[in-house]
């Protein structure tokens, strides 16, 4: 019985972790026409007490998906992964073009305008966030 409670308590614990991670705004870029890759964004907010990091995100959608920034590097803006996004307490990162964003590979499936994207998201704390994400189109330049 006392494993039977203890087994309740962490599941509940969990629950309240992952609670404090909000997320809003969650697209997934309708892949141009040949082309094998997608981005992703969304706004995470940290309503705990506690610093919190994006560890990993996977989508039955895709066969990868990866966590990627724009930096300067020898005087030209390119795109590379990020091992992690951290998020302190009360802050909101937002995951937007030319910033930090997801990169998708490997579409499973066709990517349709309007279409729900499952995405897994892993968090530092141990919790994994289930997200729905909006498949829109990329906008012209």
């Amino acid at each position: 019985m006392r494993h039977l409670i203890m087994l309740i308590l962490s599941c509940c614990t969990l629950d309240v972790l992952a609670a404090q991670t909000e997320i809003s705004n969650a697209t997934v870029r309708q892949p141009l026409p040949g082309k094998t890759l997608s981005a992703g964004y969304f706004s995470i907010r940290n309503s705990g007490t506690d610093p919190i990091a994006l560890l990993a995100v996977t989508s039955p959608q895709f066969d990868s998906v990866e966590l990627h920034a724009h930096q300067m590097m020898d005087g030209m803006m390119q795109m590379v992964e990020v091992e992690k996004i951290a998020v302190a307490p009360g802050q909101t990162v937002h995951l937007q073009p030319g910033g930090l964003h997801l990169m998708l590979f490997g579409p499973t499936q066709p990517i349709q305008l309007g279409q729900q994207v499952p995405l897994q998201l892993r968090w530092s704390d141990g919790t994994v966030q289930s997200v729905s994400a909006n498949v829109t189109r990329i906008p012209k330049q």
